[in-house]
């Protein structure tokens, strides 16, 4: 299990950003969340197996059609277990 916060910065807000997350996210089978952040910012917790978290961290950095990614910073987080499925949070 490895569990990632990921915070993405760059046009990653008002371009369909969190859903992109969201459905990569399930497709890969990860838990988690993803929200925007007031700086402008958008913050993930990915939770999965390695190869799973990797590839949507990778796609991540990617975006989705209409955004523009200018960094993408990963911090590795201590396994989580008992969470389930993945969802779009509130921004903080």
């Amino acid at each position: 299990m490895t569990s990632v916060q990921v915070s993405v910065t760059g046009r990653v807000q008002g371009v369909g950003y969190r859903w992109f997350v969201q459905d990569l996210a399930s497709e890969h089978g990860l838990t988690g969340w993803v929200r925007n952040r007031r700086d402008g910012s958008v913050e993930a917790e990915l939770h999965g197996d390695r190869v799973d978290v990797e590839a949507v961290v990778g796609a991540m950095r990617a975006g989705p059609r209409h955004a523009r990614v200018d960094a993408v910073q990963v911090r590795e987080l201590t396994a989580r277990r008992g969470l389930d499925g993945f969802e779009i949070r509130a921004t903080e």
